[in-house]
């Protein structure tokens, strides 16, 4: 992903000013000919920490993609289960309105022929009952179908809240890896500070993330 490869590369900058650093001036740059050259401590921890921090934005940019992805595989369970429970609905109201003909019709032979008509009176009388069995199971099945809807769709509408702070995380971390950058360039330890605060925001959005 290139979010991984543009922090591999920020850490391996910083990584390479670092060596640079230490084997060229030592902390404070008047490391005398033949002398071992001191190891500086701020920027040890910089290259320290910022390696941590790449750890992070990796972790974080892989669950971010994941959770996109499961969100919308279930997106299109719930578009789907939708379609289908639609299906079912009009299945339904098919079936209700040829229960309620053949019940009208029933009724009708019963009032204008009652001699003679007994045995088709009850015949659509019969069916009528069976097309009520069956809209109950319709009704049942696309009642099922709408709580799968619902379920897929809160699934992923949680699933993409993670990939949103994931994504998030990911950001911070990244301008935090680029202050550090910054800071071992420059030489200026407050600038690595600010980077650390930016990605302190990014593991609380991280946390955030896990437990949603």
């Amino acid at each position: 992903m290139e979010e991984d490869l543009e922090t591999a590369e920020l850490k391996e900058k910083i990584d390479e000013h670092v060596e640079h650093h230490e084997h060229a001036h030592g902390d404070h740059g008047h490391a005398p000919p033949g002398a071992k050259p001191a190891s500086p401590k701020w920027t040890t921890y910089l290259s320290v920490s910022t390696a941590l921090i790449a750890v992070l934005a990796a972790i974080s940019s892989l669950m971010s993609g994941g959770n996109s992805n499961e969100a919308i595989l279930d997106k299109s369970e719930a578009m789907l289960a939708q379609s289908q429970a639609s299906d079912r609905w009009s299945y339904y109201q098919a079936k209700s309105v040829k229960s309620a003909i053949a019940k009208r019709q029933g009724e009708l032979i019963t009032v204008l022929h009652p001699d003679g008509f007994e045995a088709a009176a009850a015949s659509l009388a019969k069916a009528a009952k069976g097309y009520e069995a069956e809209e109950d199971e319709i009704k049942k099945e696309a009642e099922k179908l709408e709580e799968e809807v619902k379920k897929d769709n809160d699934s992923s509408e949680t699933l993409m809240e993670r990939h949103h702070k994931f994504a998030i995380t990911v950001t911070l971390l990244q301008i935090a890896i680029a202050l550090s950058a910054i800071a071992a360039l420059t030489k200026k330890k407050p600038m690595w500070f600010v980077g650390l605060a930016a990605s302190a925001v990014g593991i609380v959005m991280f946390v955030r993330g896990l437990v949603t």
